[in-house]
């Protein structure tokens, strides 16, 4: 079988202005450094990859260093130099677009021009927004006016409000944990539920959602007696899965054991993972033992194809 035309949903794009400005609005506070970055060399790492087409999204802490017209003015730039990319080479790149949130309205204004004047694939959203998980009913109209242009919306961890543990970048240990806090938030808020024309990815195989879903499931009840365990299950298994940094067997194990079929797509997280760590990831995800059927190339490919059909052509 031919791994020849993986698309993958989990890399990113770092315009050379934004890489540029962001030491001077707070930079990463993370603590990862940003990598060398250049559409050929996202190229020649695809090709090196059997990567057909990247859909770029702009990683944490995205614009949210910046402020006011400037952090608006950041997102619009970031948005029309991807889609620059992705007019001249249509199916190498994709284009998840940036907003600048927690600004509701400019991010509303966004989405109008990013869909209808770009032509984006969906929209990238950080975990939280100055400690605001994304269940919360501030962003109730971002969820409306998504769910009704049936958006796929991908979902990037971003420095929970902790500090960081010495030794331990966010990247390592609180980027999984801040996605599981945003999923679980956003199920108990009834998001998955109320908009369910939205496709929403999480990063990293969920964080740790697959692992610990039947504990939050028998836990939430007891305090949201509105909900059912059956319910919560259900709407945790309506989220979409990247496999960036996630391709081992013992994640997959998890993975697949929870996801809905057609909802696990791939992801190598280029360039913030390191291309040998990627490329890793990527060997353990071809040869995991226990695929069935043609589930391999689904992951790869054609679940990817359903959410992004303009990549059938």
């Amino acid at each position: 079988m031919t791994h020849s035309k993986r698309i993958d949903v989990h890399q990113h794009v770092i315009p050379p202005f934004w890489a540029e400005e962001l030491p001077k609005h707070g930079g990463d506070p993370s603590g990862w450094n940003s990598p060398e970055w250049s559409p050929e060399q996202a190229i020649q790492f695809m090709d090196e990859n059997q990567i057909a087409t990247g859909i770029l999204s702009l990683t944490a802490p995205s614009v949210t260093g910046w402020q006011g017209q400037s952090m608006i003015d950041m997102a619009r730039k970031v948005n029309e130099y991807t889609a620059g990319l992705v007019q001249k080479m249509p199916a190498r790149f994709g284009n998840f677009a940036t907003l600048p949130l927690p600004d509701i309205d400019a991010s509303l204004k966004e989405i109008s021009y990013s869909y209808d004047y770009l032509g984006v694939d969906g929209v990238v959203l950080m975990t939280n927004y100055q400690g605001i998980y994304l269940g919360d009913e501030s962003f109730r109209p971002l969820w409306e006016e998504l769910d009704r242009r049936s958006a796929v919306v991908f979902i990037h961890p971003a420095k929970p409000p902790m500090p960081a543990i010495p030794g331990m970048p966010g990247p390592v240990i609180d980027y999984p944990m801040d996605t599981t806090r945003t999923a679980v938030h956003m199920v108990i808020n009834g998001v998955m539920r109320r908009y369910n024309k939205i496709k929403v990815i999480l990063s990293h195989a969920g964080g740790f959602l697959p692992y610990a879903s039947h504990r939050f499931a028998e836990l939430l009840p007891g305090l949201h007696p509105e909900l059912s365990k059956k319910e919560l299950i259900d709407d945790m298994r309506n989220f979409y899965f990247d496999t960036a940094l996630s391709g081992s067997s013992v994640a997959l194990n998890s993975l697949l054991a929870f996801a809905k079929s057609g909802h696990v797509l791939y992801g190598s997280d280029f360039p913030y993972a390191p291309p040998s760590v990627s490329t890793s990831f990527t060997n353990d995800l071809d040869n995991y033992s226990r695929y069935t059927g043609d589930q391999l190339n689904k992951i790869n490919r054609l679940n990817g194809l359903h959410l992004f059909p303009r990549l059938m052509k």
